[in-house]
Order: structure tokens, then C-alpha cells, then sequence
């Protein structure tokens, strides 16, 4: 089956243009959102992918409808392989059921890998000139008054690590740091 997806970014807007499209390219169904395609939390794309099948085929006008960014793009087309579900997009003529579709492809994901790593790069960059500058102290920690009051009650058998953390409303890893923390000062007080 061929099933069309077409998104407009407001209710006002028309999507006839696109609906005249997929019509010429003969899909079955058309899934039609008209909502920002800032992210995928779109009704008609969830219902598009729970909808599609192995052996069918997803059809756009272009990729800007179904996706704002290559990681969205880029995870939709991971979606429609592991659904067994080809993707065509009319406009960059990218077809995954061809060689040259998925080099294309292949092409978004490296200049999104590589714009991701800039990214990081850029910021790490930032903050060591931030720190260099005294203006960068890192996050603030999480105020845990109840520490010493639950951490006995663990030492003691009262409560489990994992009610701990819980208890005192901290990630799992937040309550190892802290407990390490606190041996390694009882360490250097009893080795005074």
C-alpha cells in the first residue's frame, strides 16, 4: 500500500497542493497533519506509524513535511525500516528502495553527525572560556537536607538504597555520588 503524509504548520494553511500530488502518485491512504513539524509528537505521524505495514510505502511531497530536522528525518526513516516500510520523498527524488536513496540518506545522517559534533564542540569551547573567566561554577548541587537522616536508615538495614533515593527524590546515580562522598570524608577523618 502507498500512504501519503501531508503537514501544513497551521490550520489555516491549504494542503491541496500536496493532496493533488499524492494523488498523481497513487496512494492509497493520506494521513494529514496540520501542526509545526518541530518535533514528531504529530497526530496524524502516529497514526501514519501505527497504521503502515511491512511492504508499503511512504510518500511526502518533501522531506520538510515530514521532518524539520535531519535527526527527526533520520530517526523516521529508522521507524519505517524496522517496519519493513520503504519512504519516497517527491521533491529531493530520494527513494530508500533505491542505492542512491540510501546514500542520500546517508548524506543527511553525516551532516547531521557532523553539525551535532560542532555543536559540542562549540559549547565545550564556551564553557572553558566561561570558567577561564571565573563566570562558569558548573551546575548547582541539589539541596539534600534528608541525606544523613536516610543514609542511616540504610547503614542501619531500615531502608533499601533504592527507597533511599527515592525517599529523598534523587537519581539513582546522584545517591551513589553523595554516599561515595561521604565514605571517603569518614575515610580521612578516621585516618586523622
Amino acid at each position: 500500500m502507498r500512504v501519503g503524509y501531508c503537514r501544513v504548520s497551521t490550520a489555516e494553511q491549504n494542503t491541496a497542493r500536496q493532496e493533488v500530488l499524492l494523488e498523481s502518485l497513487a496512494v492509497d491512504r493520506v494521513f494529514l497533519d496540520k501542526c509545526s513539524g518541530k518535533n514528531t509528537d504529530r497526530p496524524a505521524l502516529k497514526e501514519m506509524l501505527a497504521f503502515v505495514r511491512e511492504g508499503d510505502v511512504v510518500v511526502v511531497e518533501s522531506i520538510s513535511r515530514l521532518a524539520r530536522n535531519t535527526k527527526d528525518l533520520l530517526s523516521l526513516v529508522d521507524k519505517f525500516k524496522e517496519l519493513g516500510v520503504d519512504f519516497i520523498s517527491q521533491k529531493e527524488n530520494i527513494d530508500t528502495n533505491t542505492t542512491a536513496g540510501h546514500f542520500m540518506l546517508t548524506v543527511f545522517g553525516a551532516i547531521a553527525e557532523l553539525e551535532r559534533d560542532f555543536i559540542l564542540q562549540r559549547q565545550r569551547e564556551g564553557i572553558a572560556i566561561a570558567k577561564a573567566n571565573g563566570v562558569y561554577k558548573g551546575r548547582k548541587p541539589i539541596d539534600c537536607p534528608d541525606f544523613d537522616k536516610v543514609y542511616q536508615q540504610v547503614e542501619l538495614g531500615e531502608l533499601s538504597a533504592t527507597d533511599a533515593f527515592k525517599k529523598l527524590n534523587i537519581s539513582k546515580s546522584s545517591w551513589y555520588r553523595r554516599v561515595r562522598e561521604r565514605q571517603r570524608s569518614a575515610g580521612n577523618q578516621s585516618s586523622e
